[in-house]
């Protein structure tokens, strides 16, 4: 069951109408029971493992919270990161580490041909596995007290809005927001449909029509030249933005109408002068729990190595990154060419302050323009890493926008509807950007123009959107 289906549009009134009805002290209840039920619809066993998940990080916390020992809360914490973690090593990795032995033995001749053994991921597993690990944490740095109530810790892993493909949140901004009285509050209502319906825009108008485009292009990249690859390499970070972007917009609606706040995921990201900046704005839950819990801990340790600490750190962050979304070389690539990007900034961070203040170039329109498009050209060329499938057709990618020009592959049918979907999208994060307070729609003071906003949005949807209830790009890691 995923938001764009049919099932998702009858689940989710039905949960509404269900939640509202519970007495307040037990609607966590009806949230947990609901969150199982949409997660075992995708595939029950994947219940059970989060349950597993879920046990072991209630008993390890309540140990961490319960003794005094420094040593003793430091071993139980590791243990059960440890055992949150084997699942996604297994399932993420085993396929990867299994055919890099099967090769290396082929390789010698020393493999009998037998039949591979795969196994299917788990969907969502990478973002409550992080949620689980920032909440054992957590409770080991005394930031939250361990929850005593199973089912309360059992529905922050589980809550059904989050569980495929984040925000990833923390255990301080949500446990006590389960614990609180959700009382019905039609403000609410209003503004989780609002979100939910750009954030079925994003997905459904303006990514969706973008990979039908991309995936003909990378999906058979021999036949394309190297024009038509630069072009479609250059559209893809807009189809990733407009795919977990519009899936955190939904989430988050979806949660607030339930009466829950849950973190931003992006802030325009596209509008970003530089790669730091850029990181702050993108895919920002991930970023935050990266920077929390691994390069805070990673550069305060290497804080004796000064600037050359700070690169390390950020390279083991990155690369840590990459690995998270992928078991493969490409993402490797991936997490160090940002890490690359990132340290060569750090490093050059005070000669580009100078300079900036010394001629106020931060005012000066060009180079504001001339920013914007270098980070977006740096993180299109990083990208091509995500895309391509093996390594060996991200080289491909490469060999061919340098060597192999061509005249551009159009389906102008399709790259018509997509560019009416990313320019409202570009202009709507322009206003957001720069005039905040102006030009207002779904938020307009008046009735009308509200109305037509939202009558307009939906008939996009219905006229030019993808209505096949497709996956999320990020239901892969």
């Amino acid at each position: 069951m995923v938001f764009t289906s049919l099932n998702f549009l009858l689940f989710f009134p039905a949960v509404i109408l269900l939640f509202y009805i519970t007495p307040i002290k037990y609607r966590w209840t009806t949230l947990l029971v609901a969150s199982y039920f949409f997660y075992l619809n995708i595939e029950p066993v994947f219940g059970l493992l989060t349950a597993l998940i879920t046990l072991s990080t209630y008993f390890f916390t309540r140990l961490i919270d319960k003794v005094k020992d420094d040593k003793q809360k430091s071993k139980y914490m590791y243990i059960n990161i440890s055992i949150v973690l084997l699942p996604l090593f297994f399932f993420k990795y085993f396929t990867a580490i299994n055919d890099g032995i099967f090769d290396i033995l082929e390789l010698y001749e020393m493999r009998w041909v037998l039949p591979k053994i795969t196994f299917l991921l788990p969907v969502g597993i990478s973002f409550y596995t992080f949620m689980a690990i920032g909440y054992t944490i957590d409770v080991y740095n005394e930031e939250v007290e361990a929850e005593k109530n199973i089912g309360i810790v059992a529905l922050f892993i589980s809550f059904f809005p989050l569980i495929l493909s984040g925000p990833i949140e923390r255990a301080k901004n949500m446990i006590p927001q389960f614990k609180s009285d959700l009382k019905l509050n039609p403000a609410n209502f209003s503004i989780g449909l609002k979100l939910m319906l750009w954030g079925y825009f994003m997905k459904l108008v303006v990514a969706d029509r973008l990979a039908i485009y991309v995936d003909s292009v990378y999906g058979n990249l021999a036949n394309h030249n190297g024009d038509t690859i630069l072009f479609t390499s250059l559209l893809y970070p807009v189809q990733v933005y407009a795919d977990l972007g519009g899936y955190s917009l939904i989430a988050i609606g979806v949660s607030k109408i339930l009466g829950l706040d849950v973190m931003p995921n992006f802030k325009r990201p596209f509008f970003a002068t530089s790669m730091a900046e850029f990181w702050r704005r993108w895919h920002m839950s991930l970023i935050t729990w990266l920077t929390d819990y691994v390069y805070t801990p990673l550069s305060f340790s290497f804080r004796k190595y000064g600037v050359s600490g700070i690169v390390l750190a950020l390279m083991v962050t990155f690369v840590l990154s990459g690995v998270w979304h992928g078991a493969t070389l490409n993402f490797v690539v991936w997490g160090v060419l940002q890490g690359l990007f990132l340290s060569v900034e750090a490093l050059m961070n005070k000669r580009k302050t100078k300079m900036e203040n010394r001629y106020k170039l931060k005012s000066n329109f060009l180079y504001v323009i001339f920013s914007i498009g270098i980070t977006y050209f740096l993180f299109s060329i990083s990208q091509v890493f995500g895309r391509a499938v093996t390594f060996e057709d991200s080289i491909a990618v490469f060999q061919k926008v340098l060597f192999e020009r061509g005249s551009l592959f159009l389906d102008k049918t399709t790259l018509a509807y997509a560019a009416i979907g990313i320019s409202m999208l570009l202009l709507s994060d322009f206003r957001d950007e720069y005039f905040p307070k102006k030009f207002l729609l779904f938020n307009n003071k008046h009735f009308m123009i509200r109305l037509t906003s939202y009558l307009c949005v939906a008939l996009l949807i219905l006229w030019i959107g993808i209505l096949n209830g497709g996956q999320f790009i990020y239901f892969k890691f």
